[in-house]
């Protein structure tokens, strides 16, 4: 709009001068040479005007012909600069797509138009890491280097290469200076995972304080990773200096409140210090967030010598501030089994063993009414049915960093040494679950299985000759070898009601066989789940 009203102010300009000079009329006379030239003074200025284009018009002419071998080799070298764009473009898209020859003839004709450019070095280095020839990337990547552009890229490069053989030193050392040079993300998360690997914690911390003066981090994040710090340093030095543990875990508490181990050992550190008031307060808090089961263990142990009924008590005062938490029930179970009180305890565990909305018990919910049973009763066949669906239960949470299940926290993974890694979830489930009883029941007994009749082996009495007379012994081999093929056909049927395995037993004969499995058939305790629990 703005382009549109400064035209037609210079056209209005023009026209009112034309109007000017067409109201004032005059001459132009110009002699020379013995010629005289009289005109008008529009006509004149109309010769000019036309003299002027004339003269312009030439003078371009002139230029683009003595301009014209340079206008070539612009020309020429603008065509070679596209040919090397267009192939950089097909071998970025080719590199990404997999296609290691359409990439590599792409890089090939980059590096012919381009030469090393940063684009053609970096295809070149793609194109040899996706080949395997970690040689020849490593040396693309030190040939930008010698560019300051491109110096950060190389570091970068060769971080990775370096990794990928295992060269934790030569990692860290491109990540040092790629992070002198510049404030990069990736290369303040490499110093600070090298340092936590190598458990120097102080130069870790001062790293996250770096990141976060360089804004690579945001407040949260650092916030985490100093309290998850913390808590590394104040295990460290918990044996020899006490009093410093307990400043660190008490910070390291305050800035995450739902990291349970620097909870759970600011609780014990204030327990050793016989601050029970104290440990018990910071327990409590830690609990009302994330109930956790190490939170559950020092709050029961937070005061050491005392007996069963009292840690009992202090399981349900902590279960209160989460009464429903499957936590909260085992906690208060445990207490009660240590405390002898086993029906407190199956009361606190009956509605975790209830299948609601497909839930089923845990391995350490079937693991604590196995000892539960087998403190009460002895060695008995429930003992044995709560130990066989362990086996098949789902599984508890657990610590878990990058695939590796682990009973005890840690400030870094030990697969790939990364800080906070460690989260408490539950591992993944089996593929197919197995459906399981929702409460089980003292076992009934086995439905007899009948024995199979006896099948007469003996072979069909030969014709009487003295010579080839049958010794009568020559039939027993031949008895035991079918009456265990009927032993072999049943075994299925027996090992098909538990997970347990019997060892094969032999089998005399049918009709004793029958006779012993008559008489063991008979009566049994009521949570014996019979002839198999035995």
């Amino acid at each position: 709009m703005i382009r549109i009203l400064i035209y037609l102010c210079i056209l209005a300009a023009a026209a009112l001068g034309l109007a000017w000079i067409a109201d004032r009329p005059g001459d132009i006379v110009l002699t020379w040479q013995g010629y005289r030239i009289e005109t008008s003074l529009l006509v004149g200025l109309a010769a000019l005007l036309g003299f002027t284009i004339a003269a312009m018009v030439l003078w371009s002419i002139l230029r683009f012909v003595f301009r014209f071998p340079s206008l070539m080799y612009l020309w020429k070298r603008h065509r070679r600069r596209q040919k090397g764009y267009d192939a950089l473009t097909r071998g970025m898209v080719a590199a990404g797509a997999g296609d290691l020859r359409a990439a590599d003839k792409a890089a090939r004709e980059a590096e012919k138009h381009l030469g090393e450019q940063p684009l053609s070095l970096l295809l070149k280095a793609q194109v040899a890491q996706l080949g395997g020839d970690r040689d020849a990337a490593e040396r693309a990547f030190h040939r930008m280097l010698e560019k300051p552009e491109t110096r950060v890229l190389g570091l970068r490069g060769l971080h990775i290469e370096a990794r990928r053989r295992g060269d934790g030193d030569a990692a860290f050392g491109f990540a040092s200076q790629a992070h002198e040079i510049a404030p990069i993300g990736w290369a303040g998360q490499a110093v600070l995972e090298h340092h936590s690997a190598q458990e120097n914690w102080q130069r870790a911390l001062q790293t996250v304080e770096s990141n976060v003066k360089r804004k690579l981090i945001d407040k949260d994040t650092a916030r985490r990773q100093r309290a998850v710090l913390q808590t590394a340093i104040a295990t460290e030095v918990a044996e020899r200096d006490p009093v410093e543990a307990l400043s660190i875990a008490r910070e390291a508490a305050k800035l995450a409140p739902e990291l349970a181990p620097a909870t759970v050992l600011l609780g014990r550190l204030l327990s050793r210090r016989g601050d029970l008031r104290r440990s018990a307060k910071a327990l409590e808090a830690g609990w009302r967030i994330a109930p956790h089961p190490e939170i559950g263990r020092a709050y029961v142990d937070v005061r050491p010598g005392d007996s069963a009924n009292d840690r009992l008590k202090r399981a349900q005062t902590l279960a209160r501030f989460s009464p429903e938490h499957p936590e909260s029930r085992l906690m208060v179970a445990r207490a009660a089994l240590e405390a002898r009180d086993f029906q407190k305890a199956r009361d606190t565990m009956r509605p975790l063993m209830e299948d609601r909305s497909g839930l089923r018990p845990t391995v350490r919910a079937c693991l604590l009414m196995a000892d539960i049973e087998e403190t009460e009763h002895g060695a008995t066949g429930l003992v044995r049915e709560w130990l066989g669906r362990a086996a098949r239960a789902p599984r508890d949470p657990a610590w878990i960093a990058d695939g590796y299940i682990s009973d005890t926290w840690s400030p870094v993974s030990p697969v790939t040494g990364k800080l906070d890694a460690f989260v408490w979830q539950t591992p993944p489930e089996r593929l197919t679950p197995i459906a399981e009883p929702a409460i089980p029941e003292p076992a009934a007994p086995l439905p007899q299985i009948e024995a199979a009749p006896v099948v007469d082996v003996t072979p069909p009495p030969a014709p009487v000759e003295p010579a080839s007379t049958a010794p009568e012994t020559a039939v027993a081999p031949v008895a035991v070898e079918a009456t265990a093929s009927i032993a072999k056909a049943a075994e299925p049927i027996l090992t098909s009601t538990s997970s347990e395995v019997l060892p094969a037993t032999p089998v005399p004969d049918a009709p004793a066989a029958q006779k012993k499995q008559t008489a063991d058939a008979g009566a049994h305790l009521p949570d014996d789940p019979g002839p198999r629990g035995r």
